[in-house]
């Protein structure tokens, strides 16, 4: 099958870009869409990588966007989806183009992940080979183009964080399957991640930054607003989630005035209609 990538660049570092060396063998094109805010030429041009500088920063969703569009453009139906940090491996990204071409007769199938090993001392796997999700991150996973442009793509107005449940649930809402391998298995670093332990019980920590947890929190209200109809005992354990970081911040975390700040920000923010890029007052 033919295939096409794209990654997103934000200020990455040469280890990220000699990322692009695991996976180019794998696929026929990847579309590199630098957010990085400079004038920086991070990767030539070659007959199968194509580079697109943005020069500022528009968030995930769009950049994702761009990629889509030039894959559909020229004339690709699946599309690998990375972040620059992806530990995709060749033989990740074959298994899941297998499982496409044994399964070419599905035309519901909106994407295919890979199981993302997060190293957070939790597996959710069900020891089945694969899986119906509700949603999934979205590195790592081929996305079908055609069910891509049925939901309109990715949501740009969400900028970063919650993106990709997003685009998994509104493929659900609209008939398509998001389908994970459980014996793919995706290296992924998930933030930093400390688990801690506590009376017995373990607690893991992603330390996210201010600004990041401003997103986690807006943007978890929206998903709820958008599909609380169809997974509202999901969305409230989304939204428990986020309730819940408050305690493993005060416990645990560094910078704690600023996070519980930003995530009240979040949700005043969200109450107003805010979307988008946060902007300073």
């Amino acid at each position: 099958m033919k295939l096409a990538s794209v990654v997103v660049f934000y200020n990455p570092t040469m280890d990220n870009i000699k990322n692009l060396d695991n996976y180019q063998n794998n696929v026929d094109v990847i579309y590199v869409i630098d957010n990085s805010e400079d004038a920086i030429k991070r990767v030539e041009d070659t007959s199968k990588i194509k580079y697109i500088k943005l020069g500022k920063n528009e968030g995930i969703a769009y950049a994702l966007n761009i990629g889509a569009t030039k894959a559909i453009a020229d004339g690709y139906k699946w599309l690998l989806t990375l972040d620059q940090d992806s530990k995709i491996t060749s033989s990740n990204i074959e298994e899941m183009k297998k499982f496409i071409n044994e399964n070419a007769s599905n035309k519901k199938i909106g994407l295919i992940s890979p199981y993302q090993n997060i190293h957070s001392g939790e597996d959710d796997r069900n020891g089945q080979p694969y899986e119906e999700k509700i949603e999934v991150m979205t590195s790592g996973n081929i996305i079908n183009l055609s069910a891509y442009s049925v939901v309109s793509g990715y949501k740009d107005w969400f900028f970063i964080d919650c993106v990709d449940m997003d685009f998994c649930m509104n493929l659900n809402k609209h008939g398509y399957k998001v389908i994970r391998l459980n014996d793919v298995v995706m290296e992924h670093d998930l933030g930093n991640v400390i688990v801690h332990t506590l009376f017995g019980k373990q607690y893991p920590c992603y330390n996210h930054s201010p600004l990041r947890r401003y997103y986690m929190v807006r943007n978890t209200f929206y998903l709820k607003d958008l599909y609380g109809d169809l997974y509202e005992d999901y969305c409230n354990y989304l939204i428990r989630v986020q309730k819940g970081q408050v305690k493993r911040i005060l416990a645990f975390e560094k910078k704690k005035f600023q996070k519980l700040k930003m995530m009240y920000k979040g949700y005043k923010d969200y109450k107003k209609g805010i979307k988008g890029k946060f902007k300073t007052e």
